[in-house]
């Protein structure tokens, strides 16, 4: 291999660079701006570092991925497994789909005061949700799982949007979140007791 020539050219020419460099004139006020420019890309710099390091702050590691085309037929997104549901653990998971224009389901009912686990995929573009009068918004990438885990503090009616452009009917992308008081939904969400006939 002839890797040693091309090491050897390739410092020479960063050499010339440097020497070219040296003999520019660079005005003083335009030293202090490059100056000042690099020491706050460095503190840019130092603070994702730390943050990385120290406070454990990186890109999502949990990544789902889903066939978009799909998404309809899985399991999880079937549209009998849509909505509010109850895992075994106790947890409330509500499961919705995005497409052009919609988001399905149309309409839930979640209780207040209870940590909610959304999980949205979307079957064609990229679709945005927001909720106003919350914290929370997500983006629903093709192709991907989004999950945002979020608590309603009062019950009212709640407006879920889609807050990135997917097309001409995008103003029409909603859909309502009836949050009630916490007992009010665990009495209606528990089924009545059968009585028996003999």
């Amino acid at each position: 291999m002839q890797t040693e020539p091309t090491i050897s050219k390739n410092i020479q020419l960063f050499r010339e660079f440097v020497s070219y460099l040296r003999t520019l004139h660079i005005d003083n006020l335009e030293q202090k701006w490059i100056t000042i420019a690099m020491v706050i890309i460095a503190f840019l710099v130092g603070i994702i570092t730390v943050d990385a390091l120290f406070h454990g702050i990186n890109p999502p590691s949990k990544v789902e991925t889903i066939d978009s085309a799909s998404a309809h037929l899985s399991k999880e997104f079937a549209e009998d497994n849509l909505g509010v549901q109850r895992d075994e653990n106790g947890k409330i998971i509500v499961r919705m789909v995005a497409l052009r224009y919609s988001f399905i389901p149309k309409h839930l009912e979640i209780p207040a005061e209870t940590p909610i686990t959304f999980r949205w995929v979307s079957t064609d573009v990229l679709h945005g949700v927001n909720i106003p009068m919350t914290n929370m918004s997500t983006m629903i990438v093709p192709g991907y799982v989004a999950e945002v885990t979020t608590t309603f503090p009062k019950p009212g009616e709640y407006p879920l949007l889609c807050n990135e452009y997917c097309g001409l009917g995008h103003n029409h992308m909603w859909s309502t979140i009836a949050v009630i008081a916490k007992e009010d939904w665990v009495a209606k969400s528990t089924p009545a007791p059968s009585t028996l006939t003999k």
